[in-house]
């Protein structure tokens, strides 16, 4: 089979495209893929890049969010036929196990994975629709459904909200009846989010964002006498804009994480915290039913997972470039 393979860690360079790569075999709890669609997210680049105290087997393939058509099963497997279209859970809770990290990924014409992470996936919804779910959208839903719980009326602050996770955090805050305002690096994305949902945007590139949101929509109070401010501010970015983000809420705000691809070490100000009596809610990753429900939501329509680029097998080196450069509105869909 074709395959993108990594035999060390490395940059973009480092990852191989193999014409004749052996075809992975079904064990007698697994089926195998042929794989429909693959998408990438930033954790591809950090298993590319190598993360500090995660050892991996390598070469690996890559590539954790796979929809595909079964093409052949296990001798245990009963529930999955060939030929059935599905949707993969790459992370098993029972083992630690991630698709793409611990186990060879998507990135290649197969991909063999244990049956009992298999979800069917409904005729209404598309291979990419469905490849885009897991990773990006699964962790936006759990944080803000499941975890963040949000509710009409309220105002939600989302950076970073032009990529995976951003772009469905938007819909969903949409979906929810909350005031959605975004935060993206130029005007053209910010045009783009509002077609999604939002309501209000800011250009962190040309704006000190923090201050724009402040003198738009107030901050907190001690005491909360005549407080104002973001009642969510979603922040899966970290680094330096983990104190601005406390800066922005209101009393009794919740600050929503579930990542923190510009750094996990910030600065802090627990004075913030205390004073106006702030929440830090953490997410992490999806659950099975998180999933389902998202499933559901795209297969009636009220939700449309975003994609940027779609990006042939042999030419995921250039899908890599786009994704680490930033220059990436939703996901990108890699096909064999």
């Amino acid at each position: 089979m074709k395959a993108q393979i990594i035999r060390e860690h490395g940059d973009i360079s480092s990852i191989t495209f193999e014409a004749n790569w052996p075809d992975p075999v079904a064990g007698p709890d697994d089926v195998v893929l042929e794989v429909k669609a693959c998408t990438l997210n930033y954790h591809d680049l950090f298993t590319l890049r190598g993360m500090p105290g995660i050892k991996l087997n390598l070469p690996l393939i890559m590539g954790i969010d796979v929809a595909g058509v079964v093409a052949a099963v296990g001798a245990n497997v009963t529930q999955w036929r060939v030929g059935d279209r599905v949707l993969v859970d790459p992370f098993d809770p029972v083992t630690g196990s991630l698709l793409g990290e611990r186990a060879d990924g998507g990135l290649a014409e197969l991909v063999k994975v244990p049956a009992k992470q298999l979800l069917s996936l409904p005729d209404e919804v598309s291979f990419a629709e469905g490849a885009c779910l897991p990773v990006a959208y699964g962790t936006a839903y759990r944080m803000m459904v499941t975890r963040g719980q949000l509710k009409a009326g309220e105002k939600v602050l989302i950076l970073g909200a032009s990529g995976g996770v951003g772009t469905c955090c938007v819909q969903l805050a949409n979906m929810a009846g909350c005031h959605v305002v975004v935060a993206a690096s130029s005007e053209e994305k910010i045009e783009r989010l509002k077609q999604l949902g939002a309501a209000d945007g800011v250009n962190y590139v040309t704006d000190d964002w923090m201050r724009q949101v402040q003198k738009k929509y107030g901050k907190a109070r001690f005491g909360g006498v005549g407080a104002a401010g973001m009642d969510v501010v979603v922040n899966f970015t970290g680094g330096d804009t983990w104190v601005p983000s406390l800066r922005c809420l209101t009393n009794n705000g919740r600050l929503l994480t579930c990542g923190a691809t510009a750094g996990f070490d910030p600065k802090e100000d627990i004075r913030y915290i205390w004073t106006f009596e702030l929440n830090i809610i953490g997410s992490n990753g999806w659950l099975r039913e998180d999933l389902t429900s998202l499933l559901d939501l795209v297969r009636q329509k009220k939700l449309k997972p975003v994609v940027s680029e779609t990006v042939e097998l042999s030419q995921t080196r250039s899908a890599f470039e786009l994704l680490q450069n930033r220059k990436v509105f939703g996901k990108i869909v890699i096909v064999p």
